[in-house]
Parts: structure tokens; sequence; C-alpha cells
């Protein structure tokens, strides 16, 4: 494996819990930069645009609630706004508030409302007015109830399907406590991609997720996606909270081991001053290592890896749909959204 200057790639995985692990630590001028302004490349410019307006409208209209801005994510304007085509929101279902309180994220958490039962077929009206082809669906976490909402997610995947079964649906889904029997209701819905983010390595599960989540119980959701369905089987981690390259290294070996196809490396921006501090921002050229280390060394069908790269990330969508709606293998695939620049 090629390690670029400047960058710190331990090229084997270790067994977790190893003593003699290799141990590899941000350098000082990096974690320093971490108190300062944000470096010029995590700019981006504020959304905007007809598009961008027609699907807000549309998605007020409907009552519907999107990760992309209860999250504040940053590609909020890209994806909304489209790019050759006709854009992309992340629909978030069961409500604006979670039941659990992770470090990251800045979605409400606590006071959950009771599950809107028109929910699934607003979504599925939405996405027919917007024009959408590629849907993504995620939810906030739901243990107040007594499936957690697996049911519900699995109604909105019906609902859209059954309305136009050419739509290619990607599912964001919680860990559902690690129960097999809700994790495949989400599979019976057939979705064409099933994604649950580890988020972090192992050693930071906590502080950076709630005491509820864990690495195990993660992998363990992603290898049943990956045993018992057709569909593409992803992940997302963050960087820059604290992680060793060693420990990053180790976290996509397991993901691989599982059979996770899909996985993208995006930077941690913090949302609040109350949220998990910025320990490093890593430099772009880190992250284009570590896409030639998921896909050329560790096999990975295709990683999106770039500081402002998010879970749903519009060219982890080009990449499914060249594979699912154009026939190209794997390869090809990969190679027609590096060369469109979506990377």
């Amino acid at each position: 494996m090629k390690v670029e200057e400047g960058t710190t790639i331990v090229a084997r995985a270790t067994p977790r819990g190893s003593a003699t692990a290799p141990f590899s630590r941000p350098g000082a001028n990096e974690r320093a930069m971490s108190r300062s302004r944000k470096p010029s490349w995590l700019k981006t410019r504020p959304p905007s645009g007809e598009r961008f307006t027609e699907i807000k409208s549309t998605l007020r209209d409907h009552d519907l609630h999107t990760v992309c801005e209860e999250a504040n994510c940053p590609n909020l304007g890209e994806c909304w706004s489209g790019h050759d085509g006709p854009g992309t929101a992340t629909f978030m279902l069961m409500g604006d508030r979670c039941s659990r309180g992770c470090n990251f994220c800045d979605v409400e958490t606590g006071g959950m409302e009771p599950l809107d039962p028109e929910e699934p077929a607003n979504v599925a009206d939405a996405v027919a007015e917007i024009g959408l082809d590629y849907v993504v669906l995620t939810s906030v976490d739901r243990d107040d109830l007594q499936d957690q909402g697996a049911s519900h997610f699995a109604e909105t995947i019906r609902a859209i399907k059954e309305r136009d079964a050419s739509i290619l649906v990607e599912t964001l889904i919680p860990d559902f406590q690690g129960e097999t029997a809700l994790v495949e209701k989400i599979i019976e819905a057939g979705p064409d991609v099933i994604a649950h983010n580890v988020e972090t390595v192992e050693r930071l599960q906590w502080p950076v997720r709630d005491r509820r989540a864990g690495y195990e119980q993660s992998l363990s959701v992603l290898r049943q996606v990956a045993d018992e369905s057709d569909a593409f089987a992803k992940t997302s981690i963050m960087l820059g909270v604290g992680e060793y390259d060693h420990e990053v290294y180790q976290t996509l070996a397991d993901l691989r081991a599982v059979g996770v196809d899909v996985v993208t490396l995006g930077q941690y921006l913090q949302p609040s001053r109350s949220h998990l501090e910025v320990s490093e921002y890593v430099h772009p050229d880190a992250f284009d290592t570590w896409q030639r280390v998921a896909e050329d060394e560790l096999d990975f069908a295709y990683c999106a890896s770039g500081p402002m790269v998010r879970s749903s990330y519009r060219a982890g969508e080009l990449f499914v749909e060249r594979v699912l709606r154009a026939g190209d293998d794997r390869d090809d695939a990969a190679t027609a959204v590096d060369a469109d620049g979506d990377r």
C-alpha cells in the first residue's frame, strides 16, 4: 500500500484489544488546528436556488422532516439543488426527536411524539412530487416503541416501491438494539441499500455515541444485512473525533469482514459548543489515502471519502444507480463516478 506524505497508515489489521497494536497519534500541528478556525477545504456555500426552494416547500406541505435540515448537513444545498438530475433529500422518519443522545448529533433528544400513521403515504407523495428516482430514508431512534419503529420504517419503503417499483430506496437504519427480527422487517420490505452507521472506531463508541449503541451491536446489524439480503450493505465513519490511524484501519477491516459493500468517511464537524469537540481537521490527502486503502487493499465495492462526505452522499448513490439501474459491474461503476468528479 502506498502511503501519502504527511499521513500515517498502518497497513495491517491487528486483533482488537491487542497490547502490541501499532499506536499512531495525530501530529501536534493538526491537533492544534482543531481549536482554530475551520480550514479552507471545509468552507461551503449557503443553500439556495429554485430547486432547493421547491424541495423545501414540498417537504413542508407534507409535514415531513429531513436529516439534512435536522442535523445541519453541510451538503444540503448541493444535494437539494441536484447535479444533472433531480437532486436528493434524506427523509427522516418517526419525528424530529430521538430517544438517544449521541454527543456528535444535532437532532433533539427526548419528547418523542406518537408516530404519524400517514407518514409512509406522505413520504411516497413527496417523492412523486419532487420527482426523485433515488430515495434515502433514515429515522431517529425510537427505543420507546415496542418494535422501535421497524414496522413503520418498513411500511414507508413499501409505500414508495408500490407506487413506483423503479425507484431505488436506500435506508439508513438504527441498530434496533440488535434485535434480528426487527432488522428482518427492513430486509423484507425490499430496499436496495441498507445502511447502518458504526460512526467511529471501537474505543470511541462512548463518548461519541449514546451508551445504548455499541461497536459489536452495529457489526451484528451489518452482518445480518450482508448475510440475509440482496441489498448493498453500507456504513459510515467520522474522522476527527480522536481516533488513531491503526484504529481506522481495524474498523475498515472489521466492516469488510462482516460483508459491508460500501463505506463513506467524512470529517466530524461540531454542531454547537455543547457537542463533542473536534479533535482534528483531517487533511483531504488523508481521506484520499483511506479511499485507496478501502477499495484497493480491503476490497470494498465502493468508498466515498472526503472532508465533506456524509453517509447519505450523492457519490454513493451514483455508484449504486450505475450498478442497479445501468447494469455496470462494480469496478466500472466506481471508475465512472470518479471520472465525474463526485468521489
